[in-house]
């Protein structure tokens, strides 16, 4: 059968609740309102055979029951300074990796602990800090956008620098997957493919595709970019 809560949404119009949905009658299942909202989006991830769903807060990292809405684990991720938890948390196996700007870049392991779970640090890389993105994993390694507006790759195994680039984009852009080769469209409106190579950056093309800055991002179908 199939599970009647399938969309999980978070958002200002429940006053930072994170809020299930049932799909076919649109009633609400449940609520959680322990923390108030951030610009990320929740992803969802099997542990102990159950599925999770796990949200950047405003202050923390949570995993919650995907049929109850009940809290699982929390890391307490509070914004440096200014800031805001912007990048959307990423599943690499039983490993979890999040960012933010100013804390650089974690992966955490999810354990099962008695009738509960806990978290265990797997590494910690202080050298980046994406702030308007969500870096992009592919083959084991991590690309994403600087809060200083530089291409990365980061060894997701772990977590040491494989390269960063020299030239400086905006913090604000969308980093995509396109199969042979990667995809970077910053706020300059410059539209950069590169290769996924694991150890130095290589820029095939640079496109400029706006005089105002793009801030939407971008969708990929077939050859065409929208």
């Amino acid at each position: 059968t199939k599970p009647s809560v399938r969309f999980v949404s978070i958002g200002g119009a429940e006053n930072g609740k994170i809020v299930a949905f049932d799909l076919l009658t649109g009633n609400i299942k449940w609520k959680w309102d322990g923390d108030g909202p951030s610009y990320s989006s929740p992803i969802l991830m099997t542990m102990d055979g159950k599925k999770q769903v796990i949200v950047q807060t405003d202050k923390n990292l949570i995993g919650l029951t995907i049929t109850d809405g009940k809290l699982q684990w929390q890391i307490s991720t509070p914004p440096m300074q200014r800031f805001y938890n912007s990048s959307s948390p990423i599943s690499d196996g039983q490993n979890l990796i999040y960012t933010g700007q100013g804390t650089g870049v974690w992966a955490v392991k999810i354990l099962k602990q008695g009738n509960g779970f806990t978290t265990s640090e797997v590494w910690h890389n202080p050298d980046f800090n994406p702030s308007y993105n969500t870096p992009v994993l592919k083959e084991g390694s991590l690309y994403g956008l600087t809060q200083a507006g530089k291409l990365f790759c980061i060894n997701a195994q772990n977590g040491q620098t494989a390269w960063a680039d020299t030239l400086m984009h905006k913090n604000f852009g969308a980093i995509l997957d396109a199969g042979s080769v990667m995809i970077a469209l910053p706020s300059t409106s410059e539209l950069v493919v590169y290769n996924p190579d694991k150890s130095t950056y290589k820029e095939i093309a640079r496109f400029k595709i706006a005089d105002t800055p793009v801030y939407a991002h971008p969708l990929l179908v077939g050859n065409r970019i929208y």
